[in-house]
């Protein structure tokens, strides 16, 4: 196990992924991701690979909508947390496994999620490696939905909104670097580590792996940098206007950048 492995490991050990989604950031991200899959999943009942799906949030919202779905992570803990989640819920399998190696048959999806492991894998070849089995396993003609880090999220998110430096200094020197690089490093053991995609490139490790790029988006936009952003997504009418500003922004390609996650969809051709 390399260092970047030993590192997701000890951060998502902690166990705090399972209630990540239910802060107003959280509930932001959950919303905007779940209707950008909405416009291009196939209709239900489908067979939905979830490739690295955390302790399974979205896996229970597919399964609720009546699809049969695959899920995959490379976390014990968090197949354990949603074998018990999903203990009363058909249509939702779940096994230990990795992005890069998947234990799913050829063509044998008909979408796939690949909601994490794009920002865990450092080198360009392990993320090409876990892109190519995503393409290998779904059927032709489905869509591959990849998320992203933003190449600035460190600045947006963890300097100017979180103020992370109060806490860890070294953290504005690394801004530079990171941003050059795209690998942000963990400021303390057990703290979150992954690459950080610009746009152009999560497009091109995408059509690299020959897939057809339908659409580049920003998920959620400029309201992640407020204080009171926990407030706001908690009142319906202030929601609608947080939301409704993400949709009108999503993709003007200057402000692709502005917010923490990208989500692109990606089609595999049609054979023949």
């Amino acid at each position: 196990m390399g260092m970047e492995e030993a590192a997701i490991r000890a951060y998502y050990d902690r166990g705090e992924e399972r209630d990540r989604l239910n802060d107003g950031a959280g509930q932001l991200e959950f919303l905007r991701t779940t209707e950008i899959l909405a416009r291009r999943l196939p209709p239900p009942p489908a067979v939905i690979a979830d490739i690295g799906g955390g302790p399974g949030r979205y896996a229970l919202w597919l399964a609720s909508l009546g699809h049969q779905v695959e899920h995959r992570d490379l976390m014990p803990l968090h197949v354990s947390q949603l074998q018990a989640d999903a203990a009363e819920i058909a249509g939702i399998r779940t096994a230990v496994g990795d992005a890069r190696e998947l234990d799913l048959p050829d063509a044998s999806v008909d979408a796939v999620l690949l909601l994490g492991p794009l920002y865990h894998l450092v080198t360009r070849s392990e993320r090409m490696d876990a892109i190519g089995e995503a393409v290998r396993v779904l059927r032709p003609g489905g869509p591959l939905f990849a998320a992203a880090i933003t190449r600035w999220a460190f600045r947006i998110d963890g300097i100017v909104a979180k103020r992370i430096y109060d806490e860890y200094p070294a953290a504005l020197d690394l801004i530079d670097e990171t941003e050059r690089t795209g690998i942000m490093p963990p400021l303390h053991p057990g703290a979150f580590t992954s690459y950080l995609h610009r746009p152009e490139g999560l497009r091109a490790e995408l059509t690299e792996a020959g897939l057809d790029v339908t659409g580049m988006v920003c998920v959620e936009g400029p309201a992640v940098i407020l204080a009171d952003l926990d407030t706001r997504m908690a009142d319906p009418a202030e929601r609608a206007v947080i939301l409704e500003a993400a949709r009108a922004m999503e993709s003007v390609p200057e402000l692709l950048g502005f917010g923490p996650h990208l989500l692109a969809t990606a089609i595999r051709p049609a054979a023949g």
